[in-house]
């Protein structure tokens, strides 16, 4: 979700290289944010194993999943500006490497201590690669396909963890859950060593100013911290956008992370089915998150407030639809809930993204974004694995993930709060 951060880009224009060698960076770019995914999400393919070989309580389960989400909550702004003054391509390949590095050392780690620590840096290493990962692929592509090409890149996040769910409790089912993480880290190895050599920075921005390209004598903006922060916030509507993305996204932050547990512990799959089904749920989202923004584009084309209203409704049917799944005995029909309920749970993110565009000034639009990914990171997807698991340890699996649902009636109040005061801040922009 912290791919958006770099759609505001300054230094766009035209691209300067072939449209075969365009696709061909977009394919690579978007094959390691697969991999970034994928080594976030194995992890949870193989709670079962670590549960039972380490004797750990859903709490430190959750943790060793939250514990990414916040890194790239905290890094994503501050390591997409070094991106930016050091080299984007460059840094693309140190941060691949680092992640693989990382998950290499999970399979390695012997203690909750290490494999936490190993988890860690697998957050530092993904925590800028969205946004500066979309502002290469969107810096060799004409400006009227970003639209199309943000919405297919965000969705590789859903992807990427429906493979590394998929492909993880699989090889964790016959090999044991070490060769699920040395397998995940082999493949982000080998894409990052392809990559360095296919993509140069030299090919894809042969005449960007130097402030982009790393060159210490290149202009520098200037800004003061409260003239920044004066335009980032005059808008009051902006801030329950923020708010409200932030909160919803708790429930991908528990249905990626706990789908594959839930299914073993309630259903009594074994590990390899548990994950391939948890894994094409996960395929919804990314398959909503897509849908959900062109429905909202297409709905609010000559009435832009009505962007509010279909976030209310993702939110509000999403979280409907999950805590009457959970109230269901395991079954088709809770499954077929649980599916619309993933459907739906990132919905928000597209007309969010919209507003937050909307409401701040356009040469501010990447510090705006690496904002919004803040929210979406710290109060959505490191919160509701963690909330997920300690609710777990209280009253068992099952009825966590019935309450954490109810986090939709706040995300759905803070919408319409924003709603109320939207009207007057285009009415301000506008004068």
């Amino acid at each position: 979700m912290q791919a958006t951060a770099a759609v505001g880009d300054p230094y766009a224009r035209a691209p300067s290289v072939s449209s075969a060698y365009a696709w061909c960076v977009f394919a690579l770019t978007f094959g390691l944010l697969l991999a970034d995914y994928m080594s976030r999400q194995v992890l949870n393919a193989v709670f079962p194993l670590l549960k039972a070989q380490w004797m750990l309580t859903d709490t430190q389960l959750g943790s060793l999943s939250s514990i990414v989400s916040l890194m790239v909550g905290l890094l994503a702004f501050p390591l997409s500006i070094l991106a930016d003054r050091w080299g984007r391509v460059r840094s693309l390949f140190l941060m691949a490497m680092l992640w693989s590095v990382a998950t290499l050392g999970c399979a390695i780690s012997t203690s909750y201590g290490q494999m936490f620590a190993a988890r860690l840096f697998i957050g530092v290493g993904e925590a800028a690669y969205g946004s500066v990962g979309l502002a290469v692929v969107l810096s060799v592509f004409p400006a009227h396909l970003r639209a199309t090409l943000s919405g297919s890149f965000l969705a590789g996040g859903s992807f990427g963890s429906m493979l590394g769910m998929a492909v993880s409790g699989i090889v964790a089912a016959h090999l044991g859950w070490r060769w699920a993480f040395a397998t995940m880290a082999v493949f982000g190895f080998v894409l990052a060593v392809l990559y360095r050599i296919v993509v140069t920075e030299q090919r894809i921005a042969p005449g960007r100013p130097a402030v982009s390209r790393g060159m210490p004598n290149g202009p520098k903006p200037r800004f003061t911290a409260r003239g920044l922060a004066r335009a980032l916030f005059a808008s009051k509507s902006v801030v329950f956008a923020y708010l409200g993305c932030g909160v919803q996204l708790i429930l991908p932050g528990a249905t990626f992370v706990w789908l594959p547990s839930y299914l073993l512990r309630s259903y009594g799959m074994p590990l390899d089915r548990a994950s391939a089904l948890a894994a094409m749920l996960v395929l919804t989202s990314g398959v909503g998150l897509i849908g959900c923004g062109m429905l909202t584009d297409r709905i609010s084309r000559t009435r832009p407030a009505r962007k509010w209203t279909m976030a209310i409704a993702y939110c509000a049917l999403s979280g409907i639809a999950f805590v009457t799944a959970f109230r269901l005995p395991p079954g088709p029909p809770q499954l077929v809930l649980i599916g619309v309920g993933m459907l739906l749970e990132s919905g928000a993110v597209g007309p969010t993204g919209a507003l937050v565009a909307e409401l701040t000034p356009p040469q501010l639009h990447a510090t705006a974004m690496a904002i919004w990914a803040l929210a979406n990171n710290l109060l959505g997807l490191a919160a509701g694995s963690v909330m997920t698991g300690m609710l777990a340890d209280r009253m068992g699996l099952r009825a966590a993930l019935e309450l954490i649902p109810l986090a939709t009636l706040v995300s759905t109040l803070l919408f319409f709060a924003g709603k109320s005061l939207y009207r007057r801040d285009v009415a301000r922009h506008a004068a």
